[in-house]
């Protein structure tokens, strides 16, 4: 049985969630609370899992991995079925490349940790903090969008899903949270809206998990 610690709002795993639902796989979600007792990452045993102290963790029998685009990469080679990358080199490198535009280039400056540092290190406040998340958001954006327009047909690359909306979605979600102005991004929108009509979107949204707090 795989099993997938995560947390409820946390972007890296709400993608392996989506990897995970497209692929038709069953796993067991086992909650790692990123806020309550001062962060549940930071637990001797989830350390002894993950020494980042971060999520998500995959365990698929007694193997661990870490790292969710590592992840989604592993699940892509030992359950083939559904694949999440193009057969085709160049769709699938630009695939990943996008992928790596939200992954790697915009996430990680709106992430909970670099929020939390904002806060507790430097005094920002909340408005100050939500214009921080705001303006990078708005800067990965706005190349994505022109990008996402010459690719896009239903969804980010063509009409077939693919590691790209798996990235895209849950950064979305995150972008709504904190109110980031979307009319200027109606490609990005449109996957947005296509996505979250297909159940495996549904099934991973953060509203919908075990440990939801609405």
């Amino acid at each position: 049985m795989i099993k997938l610690y995560g947390y409820w709002r946390s972007s890296a795993a709400y993608r392996v969630r989506l990897a995970l639902n497209l692929k038709g796989l069953e796993y067991q979600s086992q909650s790692v609370h990123l806020v309550k007792n001062g962060g549940e990452q930071h637990l001797e045993d989830y350390k002894e899992l993950n020494p980042n102290q971060l999520v998500p963790t995959l365990q698929d029998g007694d193997f661990i991995l870490n790292q969710s685009l590592t992840i989604i990469e592993y699940l892509e080679q030992k359950y083939p079925n559904n694949a999440l990358f193009p057969i085709d080199i160049e769709a699938k490198f630009l695939a990943k490349a996008l992928a790596n535009d939200i992954a790697c280039d915009i996430h990680p400056l709106n992430n909970l940790r670099v929020l939390n540092y904002l806060s507790t290190e430097l005094g920002v406040n909340n408005e100050q903090k939500k214009q921080w998340y705001q303006h990078w958001v708005k800067t990965g954006f706005d190349s994505l969008e022109n990008r996402l327009a010459q690719t896009s047909k239903r969804f980010s690359v063509g009409d077939d899903i693919t590691i790209v909306d798996v990235c895209l979605i849950p950064q979305v979600y995150n972008a709504l949270r904190f109110d980031v102005d979307m009319s200027s991004y109606p490609t990005i929108t449109k996957v947005y809206n296509n996505c979250n009509q297909l159940t495996a979107f549904i099934d991973a949204a953060p509203e919908n998990q075990p440990d939801a707090v609405l």
